[in-house]
Formats: C-alpha cells, sequence, structure tokens
C-alpha cells in the first residue's frame, strides 16, 4: 500500500470524496451548492469532486432542486449499484439471504430449504447465488458478505466457536466458506447483528450504550457500549441463558443450553408451563407465518424485506401474544419479573441507559411486556433504566447482517476515488 503523505493534494483529494460520498449517503440528493455548505469546500472545490465521482461511476444526477428566479439546480446521489452486498441468517430450518446495494436498499431477499443440501457451504452457495438471481446481481459483484448464527463466533478466528442446534457449523467451515465464496465472507452472531439493526434503525438510534435483550427459543443479549458492539474475550459476551438465578438448578452439562438456569427460568419449556398455570389459550402459528418449501428448496414466502421474518414464532411468543390480547394480567407480571431478574444482573454492571426487549416473545409482548419488566427492574435494582421493544421492521438479523457488510464494502470502494 503506498504511503499516504499528510496535507498533499491527493489526500485532501481523497478525504474530500470520502466525507462527500458518506455526507450524500446519509442526508440523501445534495446540489453542489448544498455539499459544499456541509462540507465547507467551495463551488468550484465541490464541483470537481462531484466530476471526480461521476467519472468512476459512484456519483449521478438524480433529480433537480427547483430554484428561484434561476435554472433549477441538479441534485447528486449515490449510484446504487455501484456496489452490492449480501447478509444472511442462519437457523436450523431455514437459511434466509437478502442482497442489497451500496446505499443499504434490500433489492431481493430469498429464504431456502438447509436439508436440500445438508452441507453449510452449498446451502449458503445456493441461497446467495438464488438471491443475487433474483436481483439480476451477479456473484462477482457482491463486496462482502456477513452470516447471522446463533451460537457463539470466536473473535480471533471469525469461526464459529460452538452452536447447540447447527451441528455442521463448526471451525473450519469459514474458511470453506471463504474458499467458495470469497475473501470478504464474515460470520457474526444473530443477537449481535439484531442490536447493530436496532442502533441503526430502531428505537437505540443515536443511542451509544445500550442492550439488545433477545427473548425466544434462546435467550441472549447484544452489548453496544461507545456505539461499539462488545462481543467479549471469546465472543461469548451475551450468553445470558447461563447466568445463574435463585432457586434455579446450576447447569450440570455446559454443552447443553438447554440446561442454564436463566433459560431454564423464561425458556420455552418455562414460558409453557406458566402459561398453563394462569390459563393462557395457545393460538396456532398462522399458515403464511411458518417457512414452506418448494420442490426447488425455495420458500413460498420469500420476497422482499416486508416479508418479516423468515422463521416461525416459538409456541412461548404465541402464548406472550394471546395474554397481551386476551388481557391475561398475572401471566404478563410474572413473565416480566422473570425477565427482570437478567435486565437487572446486566444493570448493575454495565449501566446501561436504554434495554430494548426483541426477539420473537420480546416483539410479541410489545410494549405492554416492556413497561412491566421496566417497573420490575426499578424495585430490585438501585438505577432504572428505560425499557422499550424493538422498533426494526422485518427480520432484525439480516438487516444488521447487511448492514455489517456494508462498512467494508463502502470501505474498499470508497477507500481511493483519486488516480495516482
Amino acid at each position: 500500500m503506498p504511503r499516504r503523505h499528510p496535507g498533499t493534494p491527493r489526500l485532501l483529494r481523497q478525504l474530500n470524496d470520502r466525507a462527500a460520498l458518506e455526507l450524500l449517503l446519509s442526508e440523501g440528493p445534495l446540489t453542489r451548492a448544498e455539499l459544499g455548505e456541509h462540507t465547507g469546500l467551495s463551488k468550484v472545490t465541490s464541483g470537481q469532486l462531484l466530476a471526480r465521482l461521476e467519472e468512476r461511476g459512484l456519483v449521478a444526477v438524480s433529480g433537480e432542486r427547483p430554484g428561484g428566479r434561476g435554472p433549477n439546480a441538479a441534485l447528486y446521489a449515490v449510484v446504487p449499484g455501484s456496489a452490492y452486498v449480501a447478509g444472511l441468517e442462519v437457523l436450523p430450518g431455514s437459511v434466509t439471504a437478502g442482497v442489497a446495494d451500496i446505499t443499504g436498499e434490500m433489492i431481493a431477499e430469498v429464504t431456502v430449504d438447509p436439508c436440500e443440501t445438508g452441507e453449510p457451504v452449498k446451502t449458503v452457495h445456493s441461497a446467495v447465488r438464488r438471491a443475487c438471481d433474483s436481483a439480476n446481481v451477479s456473484l462477482s459483484q457482491l463486496r462482502a458478505m456477513v452470516i447471522g448464527t446463533r451460537g457463539v463466533v470466536d473473535p480471533r478466528t471469525g469461526d464459529v466457536r460452538f452452536s447447540f442446534d447447527l451441528p455442521y457449523w463448526h471451525a473450519g467451515v469459514l474458511a470453506d466458506l471463504r474458499a467458495t465464496l470469497g475473501s470478504s465472507v464474515m460470520i457474526e452472531n444473530d443477537v449481535n447483528l439484531a442490536a447493530l439493526a436496532e442502533h441503526a434503525y430502531g428505537a437505540a438510534r443515536g443511542i451509544d450504550d445500550f442492550v439488545l435483550v433477545w427473548s425466544g427459543v434462546g435467550q441472549g443479549l447484544g452489548v453496544m457500549l461507545g456505539s461499539r458492539l462488545h462481543r467479549g474475550f471469546t465472543g461469548g459476551a451475551g450468553e445470558i441463558g447461563w447466568l445463574p438465578v435463585p432457586g434455579e438448578p446450576l447447569p450440570i452439562d455446559v454443552t447443553e443450553p438447554q440446561s442454564g438456569s436463566f433459560q431454564r427460568l423464561v425458556g420455552t419449556t418455562a414460558v409453557t408451563e406458566l402459561a398453563a398455570a394462569h390459563d393462557v389459550p395457545h393460538t396456532a402459528v398462522p399458515r403464511d407465518e411458518a417457512p414452506s418449501f418448494t420442490a426447488d428448496g425455495l420458500s413460498t414466502t420469500a420476497g422482499g424485506p416486508s416479508a418479516g421474518p423468515s422463521y416461525a414464532p416459538s409456541s412461548s411468543a404465541e402464548f406472550v401474544r394471546t395474554a397481551v390480547e386476551g388481557g391475561h394480567h398475572g401471566f404478563l407480571d410474572e413473565l416480566a419479573r422473570r425477565i427482570a431478574i437478567g435486565v437487572a444482573a446486566v444493570t448493575v454492571v454495565l449501566d446501561p441507559g436504554l434495554i430494548v426487549l426483541s426477539g420473537d416473545v420480546g416483539r410479541a409482548g410489545g410494549l405492554a411486556l416492556a413497561r412491566r419488566v421496566e417497573e420490575a427492574v426499578a424495585q430490585i435494582c438501585p438505577s432504572r433504566p428505560r425499557v422499550t421493544v424493538t422498533e426494526v421492521e422485518g427480520n432484525p438479523v439480516l438487516r444488521g447482517a447487511v448492514m455489517a457488510a456494508l462498512g467494508p464494502a463502502r470501505e474498499e470502494v470508497f477507500a481511493s476515488t483519486v488516480d495516482g
């Protein structure tokens, strides 16, 4: 890599170009004058910058801004097709792949049956290829790919260190994926990706420190400190299912996540038993919410981002949704008390200002459950964080995966916009 000399015209042009591209992405189409106002550059310099970016195919005129007495001013925007990324969510019963352009707009989303191939590399390759075909984008146009999966991801190697319900996702899978799909492939914990999506699009927008509590079949945390994910030394930060809880037995086999004390307290079995005790009826999962597959392995519900999560809600989430709709206050109060034990433990250590409930149980409980958790935490914890429910639309893991892929993709595309 060539050395950069501080203050050289070439370096200054690179910095200005990068700042302009980031501004166009965050603020939308801008005129030359507006770009100059935001960056402090003169109209002449702004014009030279835009001409340079146009020549490289990164920026194009996207419309006009009506002026006063003079002619309309041209609006400039980043060219969406200047780069593409892929994000994936891997679950035991489905793999969902989405393709987005450089602006972050999802242009295709496909869900495939992992049993079709039975091997992680073949399944991922099939899902990404089909998503690319749907988006009319070639695999070679993808600049980055991030895969969200359950389990612990080693921050040193980037490989899956442990996943109890995805036995084929083991050490060595990342190398195999990169050998097939390129060196830009990364694997990330699914709850961490949901936290990234919440920070960018949801209830935690503009908040530096917050915790996302994922409640569903498994329990997890996404911890954001200083607007950065905290993964821990081994990647195990956030595995809250293992939290010791008074009155609950400690696990005797740490390879069995369902034996964790907090998992026993708020997991599917516990919620089902609690619902039975409070006479909460179970509502069957709507047929159109559960993925079904055609003969070629594609989901019959595959579509754009508005299609929502690619998985069927857990039975515990259905109990919670029914309790909210039916006014089963005793059930919700007790469930909130149990969740609050985990939230309070996190609060006294990290002291975040915001707790976001997510996962299918968190979504099902909504603000009714969030308010109860906030009140329960205040009774057992000296600080009182605000507790709310996720505001991310669609599939939060997939959106987080796409966002994580956009970082390195933009870095690659925007890193050098000036010829030597």
